[in-house]
C-alpha cells in the first residue's frame, strides 16, 4: 500500500518564533513500515512545507496517518477530513487521540485511531489493511463497528528493545528547513530513551509510554548522531527524552562512547534536579562530552505546591542542582507553572522570586493545563473546572480552567508579570532588547 504520514501544523509561540525541528514521530513510524513492510511511505511535515490541504493529491495513497497533540487536534480533524474527502483510509495517533479517541472517531472522518506508541501497532493495521486481515486482531487501535459502537482493541505493549527500532528517516524530511542552533551549531533533535516512573499529575507522558523507563544502547545511540554529522551536517543535538539522565551509568557510557568515537556535538537534555545532586561525576562527564544546556522542571517556589504535583523535590534540592550545572559551564533552562489548582497570587510571587534567585540562564512560565490522560484533567472535569475545550488553546500559553484561587483572567495576568519581572531585571534588559528574551525564543 502507499502510505502518507502528515505531522500537522503546529500554532505555539516557538513555531510562530521559527523553531522547527523534525517530527521524529512520523519519521519512527516511517521507518519502521519500511524495514518491515513493502509499503511506500511519503511524509508530508507541515511545519516545514507550505502546502495547502486542498492543493494535496490525496488519492496518490491508500492509508494517510496524522499525528498531533492536543493543540494541534483541530487541525488533524480539518487534515482528516480533507483526506476522508479524497476517500482515503485515515489513522491518527498521538497522545490526545490516545486518550479522547471516541471524539475522533465520531467526526466521520478518522477510521482508526491509534494509541500510544505506534511504530509496532500502524506498521500491523496497515498489513491487515492491505491484505484484508482481520482489524479485531490488531492490538492498541480503536475504531467504529458496523453498529457505531466504539470497539478498542486490547492495549499494545511498547517496544521493549528500542535498539530494534530502525533510525527515522530522516530522508523523507526536508532537513534542510531545520535551522535550529545550539552553542553556534546546527541542531537536530533525537531520542534516547522511552518511558518515565514518576507520573506527575500534569504530564501525560507515564500513560502513553509507561511508567517502565526504555533505553537504546550507547553504540545505537552513537551510531545514530554520526548518521546525522556525516548525513546533514549537524553538529549539536537536543535529546528529546522526558528524562534523559534517569540512569545514570547509562549517560556515562554514552559520554564514553562519544569520546571513543572522537565524535565533537553540542548537545543539551531533559533532566530533574535530584538526579544533578545525587550524580555530580555524571554531570562532570556530561560537561566533558559537550553537554551545554540542561531543561529542568522547577515548576514553584513552593513546597505545598510542588507536593501537589508529586514532583518528589524541594527548592533547596533545586538550587543545589542549579549550583552544580552552572559550576561546570552548562546553562539552565527552567521551566515553571503558573496556575496550579492551589496556586493563588501570593505561590505564584514565590514562583518568580525563587525563579529570579537560582540564577538560571532561560525561564519558561507555562499555564498549567490539563491534557487528556493526565490525572489534573480528571480532577479538573470531577470539579467542574475546565473552561474551555477549544483544544488549540491547549498550548501552556492560554488558561482553559478555573482553580481553587485564581480565575483565568489572573492566571494570564501572572504569567505575564512573571516573565516581566524576570526579564525586566537591569542585567536581562541587553538580552530583551537584543531580541535573545531567552524564555520565549528556540535554543539559540
Amino acid at each position: 500500500m502507499n502510505v502518507l504520514l502528515v505531522n500537522a501544523p503546529s500554532n505555539g509561540v516557538y513555531y510562530k518564533m521559527g523553531l522547527k525541528l523534525p517530527p521524529l514521530g512520523v519519521a519512527y513510524l516511517a521507518a519502521y513500515l519500511r524495514k518491515n513492510s513493502k509499503h511506500s511511505v511519503d511524509i508530508i511535515d507541515m511545519n516545514a512545507q507550505p502546502v495547502e490541504l486542498q492543493d494535496i493529491p490525496w488519492r496518490d495513497w491508500d492509508v494517510v496517518g496524522i499525528s498531533g497533540d492536543t493543540s494541534r487536534h483541530n487541525e488533524v480533524l480539518e487534515i482528516a477530513a480533507h483526506a476522508k474527502e479524497g476517500g482515503r483510509i485515515v489513522v491518527t495517533g498521538g497522545y490526545h487521540v490516545t486518550f479522547l479517541d471516541e471524539e475522533a472517531l465520531r467526526t466521520g472522518n478518522v477510521d482508526y485511531v491509534v494509541r500510544g506508541e505506534g511504530e509496532k501497532i500502524f506498521a500491523e493495521l496497515v498489513d491487515a489493511l492491505a491484505g484484508g486481515g482481520d482489524i479485531s486482531k490488531v492490538n492498541g487501535i480503536s475504531y467504529l463497528d458496523a453498529d457505531g459502537n466504539v470497539v478498542r482493541t486490547p492495549d499494545a505493549l511498547p517496544v521493549q528493545h528500542l535498539d530494534e527500532l530502525p533510525m527515522p528517516a530522516r530522508d523523507l524530511l526536508p532537513m534542510k528547513e531545520y535551522k535550529s542552533s545550539l552553542a553556534g551549531r546546527p541542531l537536530t533533535t533525537m531520542v534516547s530513551s522511552r518511558g518515565c516512573p514518576y507520573n506527575c499529575t500534569f504530564c501525560s507522558s507515564s500513560e502513553f509510554a509507561g511508567i517502565k523507563w526504555r533505553c537504546r544502547s550507547p553504540q545505537n545511540i552513537a551510531d545514530e548522531i554520526e548518521n546525522v554529522v556525516d548525513t546533514y551536517g549537524y553538529r549539536a543535538i537536543a535529546f528529546l527524552d522526558d528524562n534523559s539522565t534517569i540512569n545514570p551509568k547509562h549517560v556515562i557510557e554514552i559520554c564514553d562512547e562519544l569520546q571513543r568515537r572522537g565524535i565533537d556535538v553540542a548537545w543539551w537534555c531533559f533532566s530533574r534536579v535530584d538526579t544533578i545532586v545525587k550524580n555530580v561525576s555524571m554531570v562532570e562527564r556530561m560537561a566533558e562530552s559537550g553537554l551545554k544546556m540542561v531543561f529542568l522542571g522547577l515548576e514553584s517556589g513552593s513546597k505545598e505546591i510542588l507536593d501537589k504535583y508529586h514532583k518528589k523535590i524541594t527548592t533547596d534540592i533545586a538550587a543545589k542542582a542549579v549550583e552544580i550545572l552552572k559550576g561546570f559551564g552548562i546553562r539552565i533552562w527552567g521551566s515553571f507553572i503558573v496556575g496550579g489548582l492551589d496556586d493563588t497570587k501570593e505561590t505564584v510571587r514565590q514562583t518568580v522570586t525563587y525563579a529570579k534567585q537560582l540564577g538560571i540562564d532561560i525561564a519558561e512560565f507555562s499555564v498549567l493545563t490539563p491534557f487528556p490522560g493526565t490525572a489534573l484533567y480528571k480532577q479538573a472535569e470531577d470539579e467542574n473546572l475546565i473552561a474551555t475545550r477549544d483544544w488549540s488553546k491547549y498550548d501552556g500559553a492560554h488558561s482553559v480552567m478555573n482553580t481553587h484561587y485564581m480565575s483565568q483572567k489572573e492566571i494570564i495576568w501572572s504569567v505575564i508579570k512573571a516573565y516581566l519581572s524576570f526579564y525586566g531585571r537591569p542585567s536581562r534588559w541587553w538580552e530583551v532588547l537584543s531580541g535573545a528574551g531567552k524564555a520565549l525564543s528556540s535554543i539559540r
